[in-house]
């Protein structure tokens, strides 16, 4: 499977989700995943509401620097249908959060006024921006990688 297959491939999942995986840390490192729901703006960006006690809004306080994982959960064991990302998230504001909560409302099922989303309002908008995106490498995990040289399941990096 070549680039371009991956590419288009990694693009699809992330059209045809609504769920991703939100990996955080706190201060001391501690993991903590969440799946939200998300509205992605092209592949880089993934914007979703939360509430501003929620465990992975206080980590991404103190440490912006989150994992993001898209993938299919209905798929067989070791279709890899996956898309792995770093990123970096913040809390929207200003005129961030204007933009943000229009992409957002356009696209997500809610019937809320954007209101809702804002500091006086019970939840707050959140934006993810992908550093990276990882897939898995299509080389059968039983052999040798000629390009990567390993023989396990391992991610290779890919520009969506």
């Amino acid at each position: 499977m070549d680039m371009e297959t991956l590419r288009v491939e990694g693009r699809a999942l992330i059209d045809r989700n609504c769920f991703m995986t939100l990996g955080t840390a706190n201060a001391d490192g501690e993991p903590w995943a969440s799946p939200v729901y998300y509205v992605a703006d092209g592949y880089t960006t993934f914007y979703w509401i939360s509430s501003p006690e929620a465990t992975q809004v206080r980590n991404i306080a103190a440490r912006p620097q989150v994992g993001i994982v898209v993938f299919n959960s209905q798929q067989a064991p070791g279709s890899d249908e996956a898309v792995y990302m770093s990123a970096t998230a913040c809390e929207l504001t200003g005129d961030e959060l204007d933009r943000g909560l229009q992409i957002y409302l356009d696209k997500a099922p809610f019937s809320r006024g954007p209101e809702v989303f804002r500091p006086s309002g019970r939840y707050r908008a959140y934006r993810a921006t992908v550093t990276e995106h990882f897939m898995l490498c299509p080389q059968a995990s039983s052999e040798p990688c000629p390009e990567h040289g390993r023989v396990s399941d391992h991610r290779m990096a890919v520009s969506l």
